[in-house]
């Protein structure tokens, strides 16, 4: 199974080369982010791609990762701040739309979201969406193992500073984990030539029956 063996290759980059990630390589990644599994369907987040070195020295300043600033493409999964009535009612109309129902045919299951999000408090709300992120961000991981493109993903940084450089707030999202992209460096990279080191799978895994 080619999957295995990619998944023995990934591991966690610590320097990249000069090496740009193809935008096509980076387009198919971002298809599968796409096609993540998403609690409920709604997708509760979004990804900003930053491939431009100067808004990547920003984003990363403040943080000890150098891999947000070196490495090819740095991918930003910016989660919900709230999800809004609004926001259930056009996701609905949407997937009525795409397949082929009648207008209103899940008003059931509309009712039945926004009866949930408006029992929870914002901060719920907010943890809700970062965790869908953090799926998606698993898929993406997956996605560049099969493509042999390194990834290396990151929560030290400065979610302030990212959420200002991007304008997040203003779009609201708020920075939640990001994914550096590109290619090992073989020579910088003390991890590079490591053995992958995991637990027995019979000490990690429990099977019951």
């Amino acid at each position: 199974m080619n999957l295995i063996e990619n998944l023995k290759w990934r591991y966690a980059a610590k320097a990249y080369s000069a090496l740009k990630v193809t935008e096509e390589k980076v387009d198919q990644i971002l298809e599968a982010i796409n096609l993540s599994a998403s609690s409920c369907g709604l997708q509760s987040y979004r990804i900003f791609v930053v491939s431009n070195p100067e808004i990547q020295k920003k984003l990363g300043a403040d943080s000890y990762n150098g891999q947000i600033s070196s490495c090819s493409h740095l991918l930003v999964f910016a989660a919900f701040n709230d999800v809004t009535p609004t926001y259930i009612d056009d996701y609905m109309a949407m997937t009525e739309k795409q397949r082929g129902l009648e207008a209103g045919a899940l008003s059931g299951f509309r009712n039945g979201l926004h009866s949930y999000f408006s029992a929870i408090n914002t901060e719920q709300k907010v943890l809700w969406a970062a965790k869908q992120a953090y799926i998606a961000l698993g898929t993406a991981l997956i996605a560049a193992a099969e493509l042999k493109v390194d990834a290396t993903p990151i929560e030290g940084f400065n979610a302030s500073l990212i959420d200002e450089v991007l304008g997040l707030q203003e779009k609201g999202l708020h920075s939640a984990v990001i994914l550096a992209l590109g290619y090992r460096d073989l020579e910088k990279d003390y991890m590079a030539t490591t053995k992958k080191v995991r637990l027995p799978i019979d000490e990690m895994i429990t099977k019951v029956y």
